[in-house]
């Protein structure tokens, strides 16, 4: 059985359930309610972290991820948009996530974006890629941009791993 609530109804939810479920899949923006107010036994995931699974190599992103622990001030991150939409406020690629990664590690750092089919040929000038999920994309193509930051030597993750990581729940997440 699949119950769908917003985040802000998470806990009304669980206590209207005679077991806690199996699985929780969130939006990656709300890791830290969501994790906080699930069922110990409950695994948690979210959608960005599930889409890398089928479009590219969650392990692979996963391993990325660890590149943020050597960032600092003066890093350079590209941060990458499978679609072309017109961005919203509060844009999770090109607000949120730039605006936490500069809370973390100061407003010096530096941090382009792109989006569609927009791909730096050279990667070397970055210290991290934090891709999206990729829905616009398909399997082989997410792939060929997570194998030519691993050529280039640059770290790369995506949008969920990144938030998951930020929040200090990445090792809790199921993949």
């Amino acid at each position: 059985i699949v119950l769908s609530v917003p985040a802000s109804e998470l806990e009304n939810a669980l206590k209207t359930l005679k077991e806690p479920p199996a699985l929780i899949i969130t939006d990656s923006q709300v890791f830290p309610l969501v994790y906080e107010k699930k069922p110990p036994e409950s695994k948690l995931t979210s959608f960005s972290i599930l889409l890398a699974g089928v479009k590219g190599d969650i392990h692979r992103l996963v391993k990325g991820a660890e590149g943020v622990d050597r960032l600092t001030e003066s890093s350079r991150v590209l941060i990458a948009e499978a679609c072309t939409h017109a961005p919203l406020t509060e844009d999770i690629g090109r607000e949120k996530i730039p605006a936490l990664l500069r809370k973390k590690f100061g407003s010096g750092l530096h941090i382009d974006i792109v989006s569609g089919m927009d791909f730096p040929e050279d990667l070397t000038p970055y210290d991290l890629i934090v891709h999206c999920g990729g829905c616009m994309f398909n399997r082989k193509y997410l792939l060929s941009r997570i194998e030519n930051a691993e050529t280039a030597g640059v770290p790369m993750t995506n949008y969920g791993v990144l938030l998951a990581k930020l929040n200090g729940i990445l090792d809790k997440i199921d993949f």
